[in-house]
């Protein structure tokens, strides 16, 4: 039995890496629009899914409507008996799975939604299925747009972008300006590539609950497998989940020049069987002269503008093991990039033990100045650390177990 996902760019999808790990045969179908009414008359699938921006047009080619995604005016699972096909919308299911586990309840609040596709249908039958106050969907060209929406809207308490704003590869796009919003008790986000967009990594800076899109992408996606094949599973969707966000997330490695982050990254990326990144050596690989060179030879401000473009590919990243020069994640907006897919482990080590050998910055401010100058942002950006005891398979051990723990943890 052959199933797929249909959409017009599929590069950001992990469709495959739920479904395969659950035994289906199904693979990725990128389709111009032209092309969707050939698909629709071969049926040549038992079932497929549809993604943007296909959700809505694809309710044309049917041949039945489950009432739920009548409701939605969009289809997101379509399966076929016997030739016929019948079009569901388990996005809705998708985002009860994801207030749920998050904790959070729609009922009596004013929710605002981002977008006017399909997956802004399902957000639309979802509050009001779960008895919101007031829903607002909010558009770049509606009454109520992106301009005004603060004013129009002040009594804000949930956002949920249905958009595909900040998806990869595009991952720099942004519609709001969360701070605006004096009542925003819970953000979603549907896009779960990556695993946390600048509207995620907004609300958790502003210390507002949040979850990214990928418990809705499992929840959903266990719907439609149980429509598939007319059964449920033993299978735990928190378990697909975990593993998920696993093996979609990097591990990031950051702390003083010296700390011995190069080493355990090494070491943990070979517990882990995942490939291993350095930035320093990604930037003499990609410009050909080390960063100590660049320093000395340019000056440090030129190579943090060049060193930001190597965080920035390393970010896209997924699965790996990555480990940051010392002074990466004291800009801003690299911190951010990382945080995108990565957990952040801080290495720290005793600073006797530091060393200012081949490191122009720590020689020249001195590695205790340096530190000082540094240790707020390091600590204020991890999401957990180890110590360097110099026993480096010892403490790789506990990187592993501790990025394998923040996996476990998160919405």
């Amino acid at each position: 039995m052959k199933y797929c996902l249909i959409g017009e760019t599929l590069k950001h999808s992990y469709s495959v890496d739920i479904h395969e790990k659950n035994g289906f045969d199904y693979t990725l179908k990128e389709l111009k629009k032209e092309d969707l009414g050939e698909f629709f008359r071969k049926r040549e699938f038992d079932g497929f899914n549809v993604t943007v921006p296909y959700k809505k047009t694809a309710t044309e080619y049917l041949d039945y409507i489950d009432d739920e995604a009548k409701k939605t005016g969009s289809v997101n699972t379509v399966i076929n008996v016997n030739g016929k096909l019948t079009g569901y919308n388990t996005d809705v299911y998708g985002l009860e799975f994801l207030f749920k586990r998050a904790g959070e309840n729609v009922y009596g609040k004013n929710v605002l939604i981002a977008g006017t596709g399909g997956a802004s249908a399902a957000a639309v039958t979802f509050a009001k299925k779960s008895g919101a106050k007031k829903i607002a969907v909010v558009s770049r060209k509606g009454d109520i747009n992106y301009e005004n929406c603060y004013d129009l809207l002040p009594e804000t308490e949930i956002i949920i972008n249905a958009t595909p704003a900040g998806m990869f590869p595009e991952v720099n796009g942004k519609l709001f300006d969360l701070k605006r919003f004096n009542n925003l008790g819970f953000v979603a986000d549907c896009v779960y590539n990556p695993l946390k967009t600048n509207l995620i990594i907004d609300a958790e800076e502003l210390g507002v609950k949040c979850s990214g899109g990928l418990p809705m992408l499992v929840g959903q996606a266990v719907k439609a497998e149980e429509i598939w094949t007319g059964k449920g599973y033993d299978y735990s969707a928190e378990m697909l989940l975990s593993g998920l966000y696993l093996s979609k997330s990097n591990l990031v490695l950051y702390g003083m020049p010296s700390c011995g982050k190069s080493l355990i990254g090494k070491k943990a990326a070979e517990i882990l069987q995942r490939e291993f990144f350095d930035s320093d050596k990604v930037f003499e690989k990609e410009f050909g002269i080390t960063p100590e060179d660049f320093i000395v030879k340019f000056g440090e401000e030129e190579f943090r503008e060049k060193e930001s473009k190597i965080i920035e590919k390393l970010s896209l990243k997924n699965g790996c093991v990555i480990s940051v020069g010392g002074g990466a994640v004291i800009k801003k907006s690299n911190a951010r990039a990382l945080k995108r897919n990565g957990v952040l482990c801080y290495v720290k080590r005793d600073l006797s033990l530091l060393s200012d050998c081949g490191r122009p910055i720590s020689k020249t401010k001195g590695i205790e100045n340096l530190y000082n100058e540094r240790k707020d942002v390091y600590e204020s950006i991890k999401e957990f650390f180890v110590y360097n005891d110099d026993n480096t398979e010892e403490v790789a051990k506990r990187a592993v177990k501790g990025y394998e723990d923040s996996c476990n943890k998160r919405r």
